[in-house]
C-alpha cells in the first residue's frame, strides 16, 4: 500500500530545501578596491575593462587578464592532470569528489603564479551550465546534464573547490558559462532561443543560478546566440545574475562576441561599436573578450561612447568596481598572494592528483548493460586477451582539455591489470591501405615535419601505407605507417605560405580548424576521389586532392582530381576477428574523436557509431561471444543493436591520462562500476524535435517530458551488486527510504527522488529529480536514506500572476536508481493555492501564454523587455481559463508592425477557430520597436474561457486586456 501524508503549508515550510540560499553576504566592495578605484585615471579604468588588463605600476598593480581554461584541469598551459570531461565528472553523481577535483584544479591554476605564463589568469572559465536538452550539440562534452537540479549541484560543488569555499579569499575566482540557453553550435551567433518565462524560471535559470547563489562562482560568461531576439552579450544581467547574490561579480563576454554586435558584425544589432559595447556595459557585463590582446579597438569604442553620451564615467566605474573587488579577494593586491600564495607547481601532477584522477575516472564509467554476469571478468582465469578498436590503445585529448602528462590506455591498463601472466594484444581494426594514382602510376607517399605528402613512382613500402581510421558519415582520418602522424593541411585558415599543402606532423586530429579529415568518394572506375572534409569556409565544400607538377598534394576543384585505386595493404577487420577468436575474451574499445565528433562549432547530425565501428563489433562478437563492448565519448549514442546483442556494454566519456587504469578497475571488479547517466539515451534522432526548439514543455523534451521509449534512462546505471527499496515515507525533512545490498559485493548505489503533480492548472513533467544520495553499502548492509524535499522544490512558475506557485494537489514522491527504474512511492497531499482564473482585464504581458503557434518570442526593446511575433498568419496565443465574469466589452494592446499594409488582432474563444468575438485593425508603425496602441470593441464572451488571440503575418504584441 502506497503512504499517504497531507502536507500543510505550514509543516511543508520547515521541510528542509535542497539547495537554500546561503545568507546574507560579506560587503560587495572591499574597502582597498574602492580606494584604488578612487586612484585611477579615466584612462587607466577603461583599460581595466579589457580582458588583458595592462598593469598600472604607479599603483603597485600587476598585468592581469580574465579567462583561464579549467574545464575539466588546467587547460592549454603545458601538462596539466586530466581529469575526465565534465560529462563524466558528473556522471559519478558524486558531488564531494567533484568539490575534490575542482580544489586540484584550483591548486594547479595557482602553481604558475610564480610565472605567470602568457594566458594565465585567476579568473578560470569554468563550469560549464547549458543544461544537455539536446544530445546532438556540439559540446555535449562541456556540460553535466539534462536536469537543471544535477546541474546545479555538480556545478556548485566544481565551483567549490575552484574557488576555495571561502568568498573573501579566493583561491581561483570560476564563473559560469555561456548565459544563456545555448546548446545549439549551427549558426550559433545567430540563431535566437525561445525562452517563455516557464522554461526560464523552471528549467535554465536554476542551472546558472545555484553556484552563484551558493558564493562560490563569481559571474558569468555570457553565450554567442540571442534569446527572444535579443543577443545575450546586451541581456540585462543587472535584473537576474546579479540578483542572485549580494556579493560583486565579474561578468564578461565570450570571445570577440562584442564584435557580433556593430553593423559590420554577424548581428547587426547595432550600428557602431560604440554603441554596442555601451549596451554591453549598462546590460551588466563588465570585461571585454575580444580582439585577442589588442584593447585599442575596445578602449576606442568606450571613449567614443563617452564622447556621444551613450555612457556616463559612473558606468565605467560600476564595471571596474566589479573587477578590482574580484582581484582583491583573489589576493591580487597582496604582497605574498593571499592565503594561496604560498601553492607552486609542484602541485601541476602531483601523485595526490593522479589517485585523484584515476578515482574520478573510475566513478565516471557507466555500466549499460551486463547479461549472465558477464562482468566482472575473471583475471585469474585469462590467458589471452585481445583488445580491438580504433580506442583500444590511444587517448585523445580535447579542445578544453591540458596536455595529458602521461598515457594509461585501455590496453596498457588492462596489461598492468594482468600481469606476465596473461597476454594482451592490440588492434586497432582499421584497414592500412596504398593510394595509386590510376592515370600514372604514383602512389601517395609521406612526408613528414619537413615535406609534404607527394605522388611518388616506384613499388609502394611503408612510405606509401596509411591507415584509415572511420568517424563517421564517410570522413577519415590518415596515418601515416612511416613515422604514426596524421595527415592535415598547414594553415588551414589560408594564413601562411603552406596553407594548400599537406603533412604527415600530427599526433591526433587538433586545432580550431580541424584539418585533418578526408573522405574517400567512391567513384563508377572503382576508383575514389579523396576530398578534403576538414575546415571548409575557406575553400568551400567541395575540393579535393591533386598533385602539382612536381608530385606535390594540394587543394583542387573535382575536375582536376586525382583520382586513385584503393589497395589494401591490411584488412584491420580481419585482423581484430583474427585476434578475437584466438582470444579467451575480447574487449572492444569504439566511440569518438573528440576533435570530429561533436566540438565547438560542430553538432551531430547522427547518433550511431560510426559505420566502420558499428561493422567492427558486430565482426568481433561473431567471432568471440565473450566480448565486452566499451564506448568511449561524450554523448548518448543510439547502441540499439549493441544492447541487444552484446553480453557487456560500458560507457566511459574520454576520462583523462588514467583511463586505461579505471577502465581495468571496472572489468576485473577491482571498483564495482556506480557511474549514471545524466541524459536521456534515445533510440534514434527521430525521437528528437530540431536542435533549435528550446521550449521542452512544448517538444516534450528531457526526461522530464519525454513520453517515448528510451534506449537508456536519465540515471541510468548498473552494478555488480544488487539493491533492494524498502518502502519510502515523506518525514519532516524529506522523504526517507531503506536501501539495502543484497549481493556479495560491496557497491555504491546512487538513490533518486523524483516528484509528479497529479493535479495542474498547467502541463507538467512527467518526473522531476529533486534530491540524490549516493551511499556505498556492504554486503548485506541496510542504509536508511533521507532524501531532502521542501515545499519550495514542488512550486512552478505561475505565468498568470509572474510568481512561484505551489498548487494544492496530490504529489507523487518515487524513489528509485534512475528515472525508468522507480521502486518505491508514496504520496504527498499539499494543500497549496489554487490558481484562479486569468484576470484579463489587467494589462497582461502576451509572453505569458499558456500555449501558442506560429510565433516567437522577439525583444521588445533592445535594453530589455519580451514580445511575441506572428511568423505566419493565423498565428495565435492561448490564454487559458480567463474569466470574462459578464462580458468584456474592449480589447486594447500594444502593437508593433515593421512592415508596410494593415494587419489583424483578433479575439477568438475556445479554440483558433472559435467564435470571433472582436478584431481590431494594426497600421505599420514603421518599426519593430515603436509599438502604438490598438483598440477593438468586443462582444459574446462572457464567463471562464479559452481565450485565443490570433495575430496576422509581422505583428508584434507586448501587452493587452480585455475590459
Amino acid at each position: 500500500m502506497k503512504r499517504r501524508t497531507v502536507l500543510s503549508l505550514p509543516v511543508a515550510a520547515m521541510l528542509t530545501a535542497a539547495m537554500a540560499r546561503p545568507a546574507a553576504a560579506a560587503p560587495t566592495a572591499r574597502r582597498r578596491a574602492a580606494e584604488l578605484l578612487g586612484k585611477l585615471t579615466l584612462d587607466e579604468k577603461i583599460s581595466l575593462l579589457h580582458q588583458w588588463q595592462p598593469a598600472i605600476p604607479r599603483l603597485g598593480m600587476k598585468a592581469f587578464r580574465t579567462g583561464t581554461e579549467a574545464l575539466h584541469g588546467l587547460a592549454w598551459l603545458g601538462k596539466a592532470t586530466v581529469f575526465p570531461q565534465a560529462i563524466g565528472l558528473a556522471s559519478t553523481w558524486n558531488p564531494a569528489l567533484i568539490e575534490q577535483v575542482g580544489s586540484a584544479v584550483g591548486d594547479e591554476v595557482r602553481g604558475l603564479q610564480q610565472e605567470r605564463p602568457k594566458g594565465w589568469g585567476l579568473n578560470v572559465w569554468s563550469p560549464t551550465v547549458q543544461l544537455l536538452r539536446d544530445p546532438r550539440w556540439g559540446r555535449n562534452e562541456e556540460g553535466y546534464s539534462e536536469d537543471p537540479h544535477l546541474t546545479g549541484v555538480m556545478s556548485t560543488a566544481y565551483a567549490k573547490g575552484l574557488s576555495g569555499g571561502d568568498p573573501d579569499h579566493l583561491k581561483t575566482a570560476p564563473l559560469v558559462k555561456h548565459y544563456l540557453a545555448n546548446n545549439n553550435e549551427v549558426r550559433r551567433d545567430r540563431t535566437s532561443s525561445d525562452i517563455r518565462p516557464r522554461v526560464y524560471k523552471e528549467y535554465e535559470e536554476p542551472a546558472y543560478k545555484a553556484a552563484i547563489s551558493a558564493d562560490v562562482a563569481c559571474g558569468v560568461m555570457t553565450a554567442y546566440n540571442l534569446v527572444n531576439g535579443r543577443p545575450c552579450t546586451v541581456t540585462d544581467l543587472n535584473n537576474s545574475v546579479r540578483t542572485w547574490t549580494d556579493r560583486a561579480l565579474l561578468n564578461v563576454t565570450d570571445a570577440w562576441a562584442p564584435n557580433n554586435l556593430p553593423a559590420t558584425g554577424s548581428q547587426k544589432y547595432f550600428d557602431t561599436l560604440a554603441e554596442a559595447d555601451a549596451a554591453i556595459l549598462k546590460a551588466g557585463l563588465d570585461s571585454f573578450t575580444t580582439d585577442d590582446t589588442d584593447p585599442s579597438k575596445t578602449i576606442a569604442a568606450i571613449n567614443e561612447a563617452l564622447e556621444k553620451g551613450l555612457l556616463e564615467e559612473s558606468d565605467i566605474d560600476t564595471a571596474v568596481g566589479h573587477v578590482l573587488d574580484i582581484r582583491d579577494r583573489l589576493g591580487d593586491f597582496d604582497e605574498d598572494g593571499g592565503p594561496y600564495g604560498h601553492i607552486d607547481k609542484s602541485v601541476i601532477d602531483s601523485p595526490a592528483h593522479r589517485k585523484l584522477a584515476r578515482r574520478a575516472a573510475t566513478e565516471a564509467i557507466v555500466l549499460l548493460k551486463n547479461a549472465g554476469g558477464a562482468l566482472p571478468l575473471n583475471a585469474a582465469a585469462l590467458r589471452k586477451v585481445a583488445v580491438v578498436g580504433p580506442l583500444a590503445d590511444t587517448l585523445y585529448a580535447d579542445w578544453y582539455s591540458g596536455e595529458l602528462p602521461y598515457k594509461v590506455t585501455p590496453k596498457e591498463g588492462i596489461a598492468e591489470r594482468l600481469g606476465a601472466g596473461a597476454t594482451v594484444t592490440a588492434y586497432e581494426g582499421v584497414d592500412r591501405i596504398a593510394l595509386k594514382n590510376a592515370a600514372t602510376g604514383a602512389y601517395i607517399t609521406a612526408g613528414g615535419a619537413e615535406t609534404a605528402l607527394k605522388e611518388r613512382a616506384g613499388e609502394p613500402g611503408e612510405a606509401q601505407h596509411f591507415d584509415v581510421f572511420g568517424w563517421g558519415q564517410g570522413v577519415v582520418t590518415l596515418r601515416a605507417a612511416a613515422n604514426g602522424k596524421v595527415v592535415g593541411m598547414r594553415d588551414p585558415d589560408g594564413s601562411g605560405p603552406e596553407g594548400n599543402q599537406f603533412f604527415n606532423d600530427q599526433d591526433q586530429p587538433n586545432g580550431w580548424f580541424v584539418s585533418q579529415l578526408f573522405k574517400l568518394e567512391a567513384q563508377d572506375d572503382d576508383t575514389v576521389l579523396l576530398k578534403y572534409s576538414g575546415y571548409e569556409d575557406w575553400f568551400g565544400d567541395s575540393v579535393y586532392l591533386r598533385a602539382r607538377e612536381d608530385g606535390t598534394l594540394v587543394l583542387g576543384p573535382a575536375a582536376d582530381a586525382g583520382r586513385y585505386t584503393r589497395e589494401v595493404v591490411k584488412d584491420g577487420t580481419e585482423e581484430a576477428v583474427a585476434a578475437a577468436r584466438a582470444a579467451d575474451t575480447a574487449i572492444v574499445v569504439v566511440g569518438s574523436m573528440p576533435f570530429i565528433n561533436s566540438r565547438e562549432t560542430d553538432d551531430r547530425e547522427v547518433m550511431g557509431l560510426a559505420e566502420t565501428q558499428a561493422a567492427l563489433v558486430k565482426a568481433v562478437l561473431a567471432a568471440n561471444p565473450k566480448t565486452v563492448v566499451v564506448v568511449e565519448n561524450n554523448y548518448p549514442t543510439t547502441l540499439n543493436w549493441e544492447q541487444e546483442h552484446a553480453p557487456a556494454l560500458l560507457w566511459t566519456t574520454h576520462a583523462g591520462q588514467e583511463t586505461g587504469n579505471a577502465l581495468a578497475d571496472v572489468l576485473f571488479g577491482d571498483a564495482n562500476p556506480s557511474g549514471r547517466l545524466t541524459q536521456t539515451w534515445y533510440r534514434s534522432e527521430d525521437d528528437l524535435p530540431s536542435i533549435l526548439e528550446y521550449d521542452n514543455i512544448k517538444h516534450d523534451r528531457t526526461y522530464q517530458y519525454f513520453t517515448g521509449e528510451v534506449l537508456y534512462p536519465f540515471g541510468h546505471g548498473l552494478s555488480y551488486t544488487t539493491f533492494r527499496y524498502g518502502r519510502p515515507r515523506a518525514v519532516r525533512d524529506g522523504v526517507e527510504v531503506a536501501v539495502t545490498n543484497t549481493g556479495r559485493r560491496a557497491g555504491a548505489e546512487v538513490v533518486q527522488l523524483y516528484t509528479r503533480q497529479r493535479e495542474s492548472r498547467v502541463k507538467q513533467p512527467r518526473k522531476k529529480l529533486q534530491a540524490f544520495r549516493k551511499v556505498t553499502l556492504k554486503p548485506g548492509q541496510t542504509r536508511t536514506v533521507t532524501l531532502p524535499l521542501s515545499r519550495d522544490d514542488l512550486a512552478h512558475w505561475d505565468v498568470t500572476r509572474s510568481r512561484w506557485v505551489v498548487e494544492r494537489s496530490t504529489y507523487e514522491l518515487m524513489v528509485g536508481p534512475s528515472s525508468g527504474d522507480i521502486r518505491g512511492r508514496t504520496t504527498l497531499d499539499v494543500r497549496g493555492e489554487t490558481v484562479p482564473p486569468r484576470d484579463l482585464s489587467r494589462v497582461t504581458r502576451a509572453e505569458n501564454f499558456d500555449d501558442y503557434d506560429g510565433v516567437r518570442l522577439v525583444d521588445e526593446a533592445k535594453p530589455r523587455g519580451t514580445a511575441v511575433g506572428a511568423e505566419a498568419a493565423g498565428a495565435w496565443l492561448l490564454f487559458d481559463d480567463a474569466d470574462l465574469g459578464g462580458g468584456a466589452k474592449r480589447l486594447t494592446a500594444q502593437v508593433a508592425k515593421e512592415s508596410s499594409g494593415e494587419g489583424t488582432l483578433e479575439v477568438r474563444l475556445g479554440a483558433p477557430d472559435g467564435k470571433s468575438v472582436g478584431r481590431a485593425t494594426v497600421a505599420s508603425t514603421g518599426s519593430r520597436y515603436q509599438y502604438a496602441e490598438v483598440t477593438a470593441a468586443l462582444s459574446g464572451g462572457t464567463g471562464r474561457q479559452a481565450v485565443y488571440l490570433v495575430l496576422s503575418e509581422g505583428l508584434r504584441l507586448s501587452t493587452f486586456s480585455l475590459r
